[in-house]
Formats: structure tokens, C-alpha cells, sequence
């Protein structure tokens, strides 16, 4: 595995822990979930095409990085409505007058645990438990 690979994945596992220990909380915040869901599935995206030696642009958009994954990862195809509602997370839920639902969160959270098992089955990492 290529080094930029790992820190990729380092940081996406970073984004991991952060929802977990948000969801936690007595009071989650949903917006910090969604954000850091969408955080997680985006650097595996980006962990991916490093692997796969893929140039990238930078953006946030998981449905642009998921397609230039599609090549080598065909898996992903199912999950690209998931990818679609991480998305609208990426930005705007920083920003005053849009928030999350505790639903929101859980959606966000469930298709980033499914995105993150796929990429880490096939880039050959120890599974861990979905959300």
C-alpha cells in the first residue's frame, strides 16, 4: 500500500471515531455526524484512487469520486445513492439555517459504514462492525 494511501485512511478512520464518539453524547450533534459521515466516505474515495493511481480533483462531491472509482471498483455502483445524500452534507450543513435530523444522522452514518466496508474489504483491511 502506497503511504498516501495510509494517510488517507488514517484520517478517514479519524472522521470514524469522531461519529462514533458523537453518537455517544446524551445529546448528538446531528450536524457534526452527518459532516464527519460524508469526511469518512470522501477520504476513502480519495484513499482509493491514490491506491489506484488515479489523479482527482478537489472536491467534495462523493458521486464525482465514486465515478472515477468505477473503474476498479465496480461495488460502488450500488451505493451511489447513498453517496448522493452524504454530499449534501459536505458543505452547507456548516452554515446557518440548515440542520440535521437525528434521521439525517442515521442515514448519513449507515451509508458511510456501508461505503467504508467496501473500501476496506477491497483495499484489503480488517472489517470492522457496521453502524
Amino acid at each position: 500500500m502506497q503511504p498516501m494511501t495510509q494517510e488517507w485512511i488514517d484520517k478517514a478512520e479519524g472522521d470514524a471515531q469522531v461519529v462514533t464518539a458523537l453518537w455517544q453524547m446524551a445529546e448528538p450533534v446531528y450536524d457534526a455526524i452527518c459532516f464527519h459521515a460524508q469526511q469518512c466516505v470522501e477520504k476513502y474515495c480519495k484513499a482509493w484512487l491514490v491506491e489506484s493511481e488515479v489523479d482527482f480533483p478537489r472536491t467534495h462531491d462523493l458521486e464525482a469520486l465514486a465515478k472515477l472509482c468505477l473503474a476498479s471498483l465496480t461495488e460502488l455502483t450500488a451505493l451511489l445513492d447513498d453517496l448522493r445524500f452524504l454530499t449534501s452534507f459536505a458543505v452547507e450543513i456548516r452554515y446557518p439555517g440548515i440542520s440535521a435530523s437525528r434521521q439525517d444522522a442515521e442515514h448519513c452514518w449507515q451509508s458511510a459504514s456501508r461505503a467504508r466496508a467496501l473500501f476496506r474489504e477491497h483495499l484489503g483491511l480488517e472489517s470492522v462492525p457496521e453502524a
